[in-house]
């Protein structure tokens, strides 16, 4: 009887969690969220300004990420907090976002929607509400 050995690879080095997300992303998804990131509408534009670099609270957001099957406008993994912004053609696609949100939801994170005119008219309330939902969350920076 002769014993034949299998051999897997094993990565030594951890993957970290855009690593790991881009591994398990369907390659056409991550096509589709690259796009999404060119082509933002002037809502989204508004809102980045405001969200990257850290510059709400000191929280990390990405924008356009793949999670599972879905991309997300906005999120902060560290927070577990994804934001929509909603055009007009999600009144048209309401029993999907319910959907949607109820997954995002089952997989741990909070979801919140604001309407691209909220954000373009009222942008100090929909930033005063995202920094709302983080202060339920422990702050990322540590206290001097």
């Amino acid at each position: 009887m002769v014993l034949q050995e299998t051999c897997a690879t094993v990565r030594k080095d951890p993957l970290s969690p855009g690593e790991r997300d881009r591994e398990r992303a369907p390659k056409k998804l991550l096509t589709r969220a690259r796009a999404l990131r060119r082509q933002s509408s002037d809502a989204e534009k508004a809102l980045w300004e405001h969200l990257r670099a850290r510059r709400l609270n000191g929280y990390k957001f990405r924008r356009q990420v793949v999670v599972e099957s879905y991309i997300v406008d906005f999120i902060c993994v560290e927070a577990k907090l994804i934001i929509e912004a909603d055009g007009g053609q999600h009144t048209e696609q309401k029993a999907y976002d319910v959907v949607r949100t109820a997954r995002l939801e089952h997989l741990g994170y909070r979801v919140i929607r604001f309407w691209n005119h909220e954000i373009l008219g009222e942008l100090d309330a929909v930033l005063d509400r995202i920094s709302a939902v983080l202060m339920e969350f422990p702050s990322p920076q540590p206290s001097p």
